[in-house]
C-alpha cells in the first residue's frame, strides 16, 4: 500500500476571510499579498450548536492547498498521541494502562508522561518513544484506515536515515506485555519532489546553494490535522471508521493536557521562565509577558521548524460562550537558507497567529448564534490550579 499526495485543484479561498482580514494591520497585509513567499494556510471552523447541544460544523478555507508542502514539523506528534492511546486499548492486556511503565532500551517512563510533554512543550523525545512503541508501518495502516491517505510520518526527531526510521527496538511493560524489535515494510511514494529554499545547511555543517530536498520527510495536509483534531475534540462530528479507539477516561487526560499551561503541571515541573503559559500558543497569545485569561483555553498541537510555522486548535471562551477551531501555516525565511537557525519567528511568524486568532476571537464574539454553547464538557481540573 503506498502513502501518496492525491493532487488537487486550485487553492481553496473564501470571501469570509478575505473580508475580515483585510482589516488587519499592515504587516498582516504584507504576508497576505504574497501568498508564494509565506506560503501560508489557514482553516477557521464556525461551530453552531442546535438546541440539544450537538455542534455542526462549517469551515472557511485561506489559499488552503494540500499540493503545497508544508514542514509538519511537530503537529504530527498529535496524531502519535492519538495512535499510542488507541494501542494500548486495543492490545487488550490485564493490568496495561497509559499509567504502566513503558522500557525501550534503558529508558523508561509511562505513557501518559510523554502525553504530557508531547502537549505541554513538544518534546521531542517524548514523540519518538512512542513512534517506537507504534512502528512506522502501524502508524500507517491506522491512518489509512480512518481516511487519512495523505498523511506520511516516516521520521523520528533524532539523526536516522531512511532505514533507520524503518526500524524501531523492541519495547517492554515490565511482565504485562513485550513487543519485539520490528521494520516496516511499507513503500511510499515519493514521486513527487519537494524542494525549497535557495540554499541549506547539510549534517556536515556546509553551507550548499541547492533547495532543502524535503521529498522524504513527514507530510501532513493542513485540512487532515483540522480533522485529526476534530475526531478527537467531537468524536460524534466524524463518521465511526475515522474515530479513535478511545476511552472517556482518555478524551478527558487529552483535553486536560492539550489545553493546560506548564505552570499548571507538577509532573514533569517545568521552568516557566523557558516554557512560559503560552509557549505552544500560537492563537491569540505566545508572549511571555502576556498571562491567557483564564475563561480562554486553547485545546492545540503546534509545529515549528525550517522557518515553517503550524498550529491547529479549538478555542473556547468560557465567559462569553465563544467556540471556534483555527488551523494555519506559514513560512517564514527571508534569506532562503534552512537549517541555520535564521527565521522570521519573532518578528513575522508569531504576530501572524496572533493577529489572525484575535480577528476570529473578536468576529465570533460579536456573531450571532441561536443556541449557546454548553462547554462544561471542556471544563478542566488541572494539577496546580490557578
Amino acid at each position: 500500500m503506498l502513502g501518496s499526495i492525491t493532487l488537487s485543484a486550485q487553492p481553496r479561498t473564501d470571501t469570509l476571510l478575505q473580508r475580515l482580514f483585510s482589516q488587519g494591520s499592515p504587516a498582516l497585509q504584507h504576508i497576505l499579498q504574497y501568498p508564494d513567499s509565506f506560503r501560508y494556510q489557514l482553516i477557521y471552523t464556525q461551530i453552531d450548536r442546535d438546541a440539544k447541544n450537538r455542534p455542526h460544523f462549517k469551515h472557511y478555507y485561506l489559499h488552503v492547498d494540500p499540493d503545497q508542502y508544508f514542514n509538519p514539523a511537530s503537529t504530527v506528534k498529535m496524531p502519535i498521541a492519538f495512535l499510542a492511546l488507541e494501542k494500548l486499548n486495543e492490545l487488550h492486556k490485564q493490568g496495561l494502562d497509559k499509567y504502566t511503565p513503558m522500557r525501550i532500551d534503558s529508558v523508561e517512563h509511562d505513557i501518559a508522561y510523554y502525553l504530557k510533554q508531547i502537549f505541554l512543550v513538544s518534546d521531542n523525545d517524548a514523540y519518538n518513544r512512542l513512534y517506537e512503541f507504534l512502528g512506522q508501518q502501524t502508524i500507517h495502516e491506522k491512518l489509512w484506515e480512518k481516511g487519512y491517505p495523505r498523511i506520511r510520518i516516516v521520521r523520528r526527531f533524532m539523526p536516522l536515515d531512511e532505514e533507520g526510521n524503518r526500524n524501531t527496538p523492541a519495547v517492554s511493560f515490565g511482565k504485562i506485555y513485550t513487543q519485539p524489535p520490528a521494520r516496516s515494510a511499507l513503500n511510499f511514494d515519493f514521486s513527487k519532489n519537494i524542494e525549497i529554499g535557495r540554499g541549506h545547511w547539510d549534517q556536515h555543517d556546509s553551507l550548499i546553494m541547492t533547495p532543502m530536498d524535503f521529498t522524504k520527510h513527514n507530510n501532513v495536509p493542513l485540512e487532515d490535522l483540522q480533522q485529526l483534531l476534530q475526531s478527537v475534540i467531537f468524536p460524534a462530528s466524524v463518521p465511526r471508521k475515522q474515530r479513535f479507539h478511545l476511552t472517556t477516561n482518555d478524551y478527558r487526560f487529552l483535553y486536560t493536557y492539550m489545553s493546560a499551561y506548564p505552570s499548571e503541571v507538577a509532573n514533569p515541573h517545568y521552568d516557566t521562565a523557558t516554557y512560559f503559559d503560552s509557549y505552544v500558543k500560537f492563537f491569540l497569545f505566545k508572549d511571555k509577558k502576556q498571562r491567557p485569561p483564564s475563561y480562554i483555553r486553547i485545546f492545540n498541537k503546534p509545529g515549528w521548524s525550517y522557518g515553517f510555522l503550524t498550529d491547529v486548535a479549538y478555542i473556547i471562551d468560557t465567559k462569553n460562550k465563544v467556540e471556534f477551531m483555527l488551523s494555519a501555516t506559514l513560512y517564514v525565511n527571508r534569506d532562503g537558507i534552512l537549517n541555520d537557525d535564521k527565521y522570521e519567528y519573532e518578528e513575522v511568524g508569531y504576530p501572524f497567529f496572533r493577529e489572525t486568532g484575535e480577528i476570529i476571537y473578536q468576529y465570533e464574539l460579536q456573531r450571532k448564534r441561536k443556541y449557546q454553547p454548553d462547554l462544561s464538557p471542556f471544563k478542566m481540573t488541572y494539577e496546580k490550579g490557578r
